[in-house]
């Protein structure tokens, strides 16, 4: 043990020295510590006395009457925030949250004089994280990563125990082509998220695209009602709540619902999209391409199911073997699986979603004359049952999209943002093709204006090439009661930047309306995590009522063009046509042919009558030649007496010979042996 020093020579000890100067950079240390343990405690009662002053305007009671224990409150809150105030020693730039002590420390880690009298941390009104509430200088650093000089939407406001009005949290409106993805379990305030979104980038001239699914989404047409419960909790969050209703448009798929009908022909549709609908393997619907092929080469237009139903229907015909053949690597066995895959489609009530007028997509972005932008929502209630159609429907119409706008780049804000609600479906037993068409199109539609929102259940609904592509994130609470859910839940943690919470629990402890947002800053560059309070929508948070839609359908300038289907020349009358021209043809040729055989069987048989006929003469000819030969050879015999002698010598056979009836009988005899009776 170092001896201490002597008077005489304190400065000829270097150990001396060197724990005097040890001690000076201690005492420095702890001064320094001790003033921005100051500073923290200072900011914590600012922020306290905001969440005090605006729990008080909250509950209406101003400041003049307020109750006198309010300075206490506020008084325990600075305490409680100021004790979350880093440790002496700790890295006030960590974004590490610091650890929670019970009391205020001074310069060295030791109570204070008041720290006994202090009392313990009031109980928080939201559940409290294992790294208890944000530091005072975590607060400022999350609220200035969400200060932007450009257009911005709110979010809502920082929690931090209490909402921290000061600390808006937002979204720059040019960022929102970059996509994003709004997530959370059932209940837990997606489709208000949703909502409120589409009303304040319809306020702000955007064009908006959204799919009803439940059909709540109605209310932004009707201004929002309010109540004391709904005014208290946005004032407690610094928003200036008014009813307000937005500029609205409704849709229908397929005409089945109340809305303007939404179409799509068959080809339109591709067979890429088809094949997700009808559950065909990669090798069925590599076969359907080839179909579409055909089609097209042939000037078979395919406008709705049942014409490319008569397409395979005729390659799968005698009379379309040929061209079957040619086609190459469809076989008839694959052409018989679609048709009857194509068959059991139709039957359950899909063939009306297919055919003409087909939508022009372009009719989504649309402005009202007052500059606002149209809000379009796709009512699907009635088509529940079919996830798969509706949702790959989606997608087409996305697909659309792409292909008719022209590049933009980065503009101020985006033409359109389209809202892909119930997105799971649409990835559900996709094959590789359609994943890499949803990438390519995610991907490059941002260049066109077009920002496409994924509004689903949990991430890992929608795959990662995709999520890859988003640059905001709404995530609302997410459950965890099974060991796979508790694997997500971590693996949707691990999604997120360094944050000042324990997001794994923190995500099952948010309430509804809350959700932990990170979005894309005007630099590109992630903002801070942050629990957010969000904003309550200023439309009806409920449907709209049936009357008010039906009136705003039939009053659309849109239902004039869309509202009655069209039944065009397509390629089933073609092909109806051409089988009926075939029929026809085959009909007369085998009339032809059953002539021909009557003709010719006509002429065989005259030819053998005739021949009997010719045979008939020739025997009667030998016949009478015979008998007349018979005849000379008697006269012969004869010749040799007169005619008198004759006469007078005449023998009985003579006689009987020579005699009228004789020669009669005779002749007829004759003429019956050889059938010469007729002549």
């Amino acid at each position: 043990m170092t001896a201490p020093a002597t008077p005489e020579s304190p400065a000829s000890d270097p150990a001396v020295a060197a724990a005097e100067a040890e001690l000076a950079r201690l005492r420095a240390e702890a001064e320094a510590a001790e003033a921005q343990l100051k500073a923290a405690q200072a900011r914590a009662a600012l922020a306290a006395a905001e969440a005090a002053a605006a729990r008080a305007r909250a509950t209406g009671t101003s400041a003049g009457t307020a109750d006198p224990s309010s300075n206490e409150d506020q008084r325990r809150d600075a305490e409680r925030l100021g004790d979350a105030a880093p440790q002496v020693g700790s890295d006030p730039h960590s974004r590490t949250a610091p650890t929670v002590v019970g009391a205020a420390q001074g310069p060295a880690g030791a109570p204070t004089a008041d720290a006994a009298t202090q009392e313990p941390p009031r109980e928080q009104s939201l559940p409290q994280t294992s790294s208890g509430p944000l530091p005072a200088e975590e607060v400022e650093r999350i609220a200035s990563g969400y200060t932007f000089d450009s257009t911005t939407l709110d979010l809502g406001a920082l929690l931090n125990g209490d909402p921290v009005p000061s600390a808006q949290i937002r979204i720059p409106l040019a960022m929102m082509n970059r996509h994003g993805l709004v997530a959370g379990a059932t209940g837990t305030g997606k489709t208000r998220t949703l909502q409120g979104l589409a009303e304040q980038l319809a306020a702000k001239g955007v064009p908006v695209f959204a799919a009803d699914i439940k059909g709540d989404l109605s209310g932004v047409a009707t201004p929002g009602e309010p109540s004391d419960k709904l005014l208290a909790r946005t004032r407690a969050i610094g928003q200036d709540w008014r009813p307000e209703a937005s500029v609205t448009e409704y849709f229908a798929l397929g005409g089945i619902g109340k809305g303007v009908p939404v179409r799509a022909t068959v080809s339109g549709f591709g067979p890429l999209l088809l094949s997700k609908v009808l559950g065909l393997n990669a090798t069925q619907e590599s076969s359907l391409g080839l179909v579409f092929h055909y089609a097209d080469a042939n000037g078979l237009a395919l406008v709705d199911l049942s014409d490319l139903r008569a397409v395979l229907t005729h390659l799968t015909s005698d009379e379309g073997k040929a061209e079957l053949k040619e086609l190459g690597g469809l076989s008839a066995a694959t052409a018989g699986v679609i048709l009857r895959e194509l068959i059991t489609f139709a039957d359950a009530g899909a063939d009306v979603f297919f055919g003409e007028p087909e939508f022009d997509v372009a009719d989504f972005i649309r402005t009202a004359a007052d500059g606002r932008g149209v809000i379009s929502l796709l009512e699907v209630p009635g088509v529940i049952d079919k996830p798969e159609l509706f949702s790959t429907f989606l997608m087409y119409l996305l697909a659309e999209l792409f292909e008719i706008l022209p590049e933009v780049g980065d503009a101020d804000k985006p033409k359109l943002v389209f809202f892909f609600d119930e997105a799971h479906l649409l990835f559900k037993d996709a094959s590789k093709d359609f994943l890499s068409a949803i990438v390519q199109t995610v991907r490059l539609i941002r260049s066109k204006g077009v920002g496409v929102f994924f509004v689903t259940q949990t991430p890992k609904d929608v795959p990662s090439d995709v999520l890859a592509q988003l640059g905001s994130r709404v995530q609302h609470a997410l459950r965890a009661f099974t060991p796979d859910d508790a694997k997500a839940l971590r693996a949707t943690v691990g999604t997120y930047p360094k944050s000042g919470y324990d997001l794994e629990r923190v995500l099952q402890e948010l309430g509804t309306g809350e959700a932990i947002v990170t979005v894309m800053s005007e630099k590109g560059a992630p903002t801070p995590v942050a629990w957010t309070r969000l904003r309550a929508p200023q439309g009806l948070m409920s449907p709209t009522p049936e009357p008010a839609i039906v009136a705003a359908v039939n009053a659309s300038p849109l239902l004039a063009k869309y509202g009655t289907a069209i039944d065009r020349e397509s390629a089933r009358e073609i092909l109806t046509a051409k089988m009926k021209a075939a029929d026809d043809a085959a009909a007369a040729e085998e009339a032809a042919i059953a002539k021909a055989k009557a003709d010719a069987e006509y002429a065989r048989q005259k030819a053998a009558i005739d021949k009997q006929q010719a045979a008939a003469d020739e025997a009667s000819a030998a016949a009478e030649k015979k008998a007349q030969q018979e005849y000379e050879r008697l006269l012969k015999k004869t010749a040799g007496t007169t005619r008198t002698s004759r006469s007078a010598q005449k023998s009985p056979i003579e006689q009987i010979l020579n005699s009228k009836s004789t020669q009669t009988i005779l002749g007829g005899v004759i003429r019956g042996i050889f059938g010469t009776g007729r002549r």
